[in-house]
């Protein structure tokens, strides 16, 4: 009897590294249930994306590891080949959004068992422009934190590097007004802002500031959030405060779901998808694509997205 084909594919610069000491222990479990292991330690940037694109219909289920941008490279590289296969995600990186969100354990044994004998959740997906994004699109005050960070910093101080740096960035000057049109179904909103993400998570950065009770990773539509430019430092202040407090002030915030948007700016935005650089813009499509893929979860969570909000 043939035996079935994984992938283990890993970024060995991802967060501390803990995954390269228990590599050994994983490939064992993997063995045990009877898969023939292809081990693949990422070699540069969109090098996870690259073999699964050449390579996906070698194999009967991907396991990764490393943060969400290795999960991102695989999941666009799993789309472009159009094989539908099974990934399995070990988190390895700083913050680790997305696997919070399905309920999968930040401990690499407990995620690894998870990725080997989870059931499969099939989960919503952005396409931006011609490109995809797994969790969240964004831009303004906010965006350049995930990828301007160091990697180093990144590794000691964890998701606080990136909450420090968001902080810092609340000074006057760099209160940037974008000032721009969105078309979301029905309804145009014109305005000038300073920050927007549209998501498919229940953090982001390690922060969780949406309404819980409202977000789901199988639904086919995104959280909107988009942060108007404040006036003062008092409107600031209650900015973050209705933040912190997962309650979005509408005087000063837009928040609503949808399926579909179309951004449109007087100039050219700086835009991050999954935390990495997503180029510059002046005109912005985001479309979610239901149920694109499907991503290993805890077997007893039977609405992962909810578990551990």
């Amino acid at each position: 009897m043939e035996m079935k084909k994984l992938l283990l594919i890993y970024n060995p610069k991802s967060g501390t590294g803990r995954i390269k000491s228990k590599l050994s222990d994983v490939v064992d479990m993997c063995v045990k249930e009877g898969y023939e292991v292809t081990i693949r330690p990422t070699q540069a940037k969109l090098d996870a994306m690259d073999y699964v694109i050449q390579n996906a219909n070698r194999f009967d289920k991907i396991i990764c590891s490393g943060g969400d941008g290795t999960l991102d490279e695989v999941v666009k590289g799993l789309l472009e080949s159009g094989v539908d296969i099974p990934i399995g995600y070990i988190p390895a990186g700083s913050t680790n959004d997305f696997a919070a969100s399905l309920g999968i354990s930040s401990s690499p044994l407990k995620a690894a068992k998870t990725a080997v004998y989870g059931k499969p959740f099939a989960c919503d997906i952005g396409k931006f422009n011609e490109d995809y994004f797994v969790y969240v699109s964004a831009f303004g005050i906010l965006t350049e934190v995930s990828y301007e960070t160091d990697q180093k910093i990144k590794n000691v101080l964890g998701h606080m590097a990136y909450v420090g740096e968001a902080i810092r960035s609340f000074s006057p000057a760099a209160l940037k007004p974008y000032n721009m049109s969105i078309l979301a179904g029905d309804r145009m909103i014109k305005d000038d802002f300073i920050y927007g993400m549209v998501s498919n998570s229940a953090s982001i950065g390690g922060m969780k500031i949406l309404p819980v009770n409202e977000i789901a990773l199988d639904d086919g539509e995104f959280e909107v959030l988009l942060v108007k430019y404040p006036r003062s430092i008092e409107e600031i202040n209650m900015m973050v405060s209705s933040l912190l407090a997962q309650d979005p002030d509408p005087n000063y915030i837009y928040y609503f779901k949808t399926s579909h948007l179309e951004v449109h700016s007087e100039e050219e935005v700086a835009w991050t998808l999954d935390g990495e650089n997503g180029g510059i813009h002046k005109d912005v499509e985001i479309r979610n694509i239901g149920k694109a893929f499907r991503i290993c979860v805890p077997e007893k969570n039977k609405q992962p997205y909810k578990q551990r909000l």
